[in-house]
């Protein structure tokens, strides 16, 4: 159906970057006692990738069998990859941070072979899995020497070499496990076409990117957005990449690492956005006025722009804060990000033109797992703010107008093009209900193509509910909105058949520590959220924000403010952050009922 770029398989894209890029370096990790990053090139990874493959053959990994994953990014990581990928295997990771019943399906469902851990810690939980798992054989420790580790898998596999096996197009490089927002995950088959087809895409949507590209790995590879997006994007570009430590030292690793390209979701530019402004409030004096006047100068360029016009005096203002206030903004990132990309979630329109005018423009892109995950992107060409960007190369979408909608350019997104998966592994039921008897996917997603043919998404078709009035809200866009204050860490939005919708709020209490010192508010979270004038500036604030942006009948009325909030480890969200809005309902629902209870 699709002419598919060569290489269409992740082992020769693999190789001809090894023969184009060898000595460039590659992945570097933190070494905290220089202060510094330790770097390996793309030549030193190749030969452990090669050890790892004659290892792995060893153990009896053949064409469509499966290795499992249990790590954060790491340079080992790329290596099992790799490794599996040049016996035409199937690559399967998994979170660190993860529950282990959930490891345990994976690990079931995917019918994992062998299974590589990066600590002792978790090796101590799944050691016993071999026999309890039926196809599970080995159970590999990542870091260490000796017997059942990584290091003398590929000591032996440089004895024991095996020749690299290049697979097909449609063969399958790997499962990604979805986040299961509605039920259990599901095994999201992902072939060496789809995964490739998005790389040559992505490198023709920004062709001035190439091996001069570095940036800070913090995405996590066991997502598909991380994966292609970082690591085959960068390997296939012989760009390099240094891991964040963590997540509070990403002000420092920015530092370090330098990078000229960020990769990221809208949650990091929103705490950014968020500290600088709290940091000028607070700062007050010269400091603020000039950030004010930049902010403003921007605004002001964008309106006369639009009437075609300029201004010397606005130019030269905006000129005093870049020197001043903007510069030192591009230097807590390095000093050399050129430009950034954002997907996973909405990133505000003001956002974005805030992040422009500093000098660090971010592009959205749009896409999902079943997507291989890139859908649409923004690039230097072709950017529209707001929107989730034009198609990707050779891919094409459909809006199906069949459902109920206040707006009538409003549906269902359909996608069509090589990047489309296989389907879900072992669940033909929903592979079918998910994919058009043509080929396509129906994401689920509430969309409309603009006249420029820029993508807007505005929510989740089974998110979306009515009210008793018999008008439709879509919470999504909502709480993504609410989600940019400061004072608020999480939320969400209810009101299926109800008169009016109702808002669950978690505070972030890290910022509202502060306020409450300040005002003599209670210092601990549930004599906080308790506290009446505590609630009256959180609901003040929320709804300042949505004024003007939604309609009235659909902003919340009343809201519950809780002092525990939605996390990976009470199953309220997926490693994603993404809400599982079923288990807050189960978690919640005595509280909201009270809530709609009372006058």
């Amino acid at each position: 159906m699709y002419t598919l770029d060569k290489p269409d398989n992740l082992v020769e894209m693999f190789a001809q970057s090894v023969d184009r890029f060898g000595g460039n370096l590659w992945m570097g990790t933190k070494n905290r006692a220089k202060d510094g990053y330790d770097w390996v090139t793309y030549d030193q990874v190749a030969r452990r990738i090669t050890n790892l493959r004659g290892g792995l053959a060893h153990l009896g990994i053949q064409k469509g069998d499966a290795v499992g994953i249990i790590a954060n990014n790491r340079v080992a990581w790329p290596v099992a990859c790799y490794a599996t990928y040049s016996l035409a295997g199937r690559y399967v990771p998994m979170y660190e941070a993860e529950l282990e019943k959930t490891w345990k399906y994976i690990i079931e469902d995917a019918a994992v072979r062998v299974l590589f851990v990066s600590r002792p810690e978790i090796l101590a939980k799944v050691k016993g899995w071999p026999e309890e798992i039926e196809t599970l054989d080995h159970v590999v420790l990542i870091e260490g020497q000796g017997e059942g580790t990584m290091e003398a898998l590929e000591r032996y596999g440089k004895e024991h070499p095996a020749p690299a096996v290049y697979p097909d197009a449609d063969d399958i490089a790997g499962l990604i496990y979805t986040s299961g927002t509605t039920g259990a995950p599901k095994g999201v088959l992902l072939s060496h076409g789809n995964l490739t087809s998005n790389v040559h895409a992505a490198t023709k949507a920004y062709p001035q990117l190439d091996e001069n590209l570095r940036t800070l790995s913090f995405l996590p590879w066991a997502h598909s957005y991380g994966q292609t997006a970082e690591l085959h994007f960068l390997m296939r570009l012989g760009g390099s990449t240094g891991f964040a430590e963590g997540p509070l030292t990403i002000v420092d690793d920015l530092a370090l690492v330098k990078p000229t390209f960020l990769i990221a979701v809208p949650r990091i530019f929103n705490r950014v956005y968020d500290g600088l402004n709290t940091k000028m409030n607070e700062q007050g004096g010269l400091a603020k006025k000039l950030f004010d006047m930049g902010v403003n100068a921007g605004i002001e360029r964008r309106r006369l722009k639009k009437e075609g016009r300029t201004s010397l005096v606005n130019n030269l203002k905006l000129k005093i804060a870049d020197a001043i206030v903007f510069k030192k903004i591009r230097e807590k990132f390095g000093g050399r990000l050129m430009y950034s990309l954002s997907s996973s979630a909405a990133l505000s329109p003001h956002i974005s033109e805030f992040f422009e005018d500093v000098g660090i423009p971010v592009y959205e892109a749009w896409g999902m797992t079943e997507l291989s995950p890139a859908g649409t992107i923004n690039s230097l060409q072709h950017n529209k703010l707001g929107s989730a960007g034009r198609p990707i190369d050779k891919v094409r979408l459909v809006i199906d107008k069949t459902f109920d909608s206040d707006n009538p350019e409003e549906g269902e997104l359909i996608v069509y093009g090589p990047n489309v998966m296989k389907g879900y592994h072992n669940k033909p039921e929903e592979t079918r209900a998910t994919m058009t008897e043509d080929g396509g996917l129906r994401t689920g997603d509430r969309a409309y193509i603009d006249e420029d043919g820029y993508l807007h998404i505005t929510g989740r078709i089974k998110e979306q509910f009515k009210l008793e009035n018999g008008k439709f809200v879509s919470p999504a866009t909502m709480e993504e909105e609410i989600k940019l204050l400061p004072c608020v860490e999480h939320t969400m939005i209810y009101g299926l058949n109800r008169p009016f919708t109702v808002g669950l709020v978690f505070p972030d209490f890290i910022v509202m520590d502060k306020l409450a010192r300040q005002n003599g508010w209670p210092a601990e979270p549930a004599a906080m959220v308790a506290d009446d004038a505590f609630k009256a500036y959180i609901e003040s604030k929320i709804l300042g924000s949505l004024k003007g942006k939604f309609g009235s009948y659909e902003i919340p009325k009343k809201f519950i403010i809780l002092s525990e909030g939605f996390s990976i480890d009470n199953g309220m969200l997926t490693q994603t952050f993404k809400l599982k809005r079923r288990e807050v309902l189960k978690a919640y629902q005595p509280m909201i009922e009270e809530a709609y209870r009372k006058k």
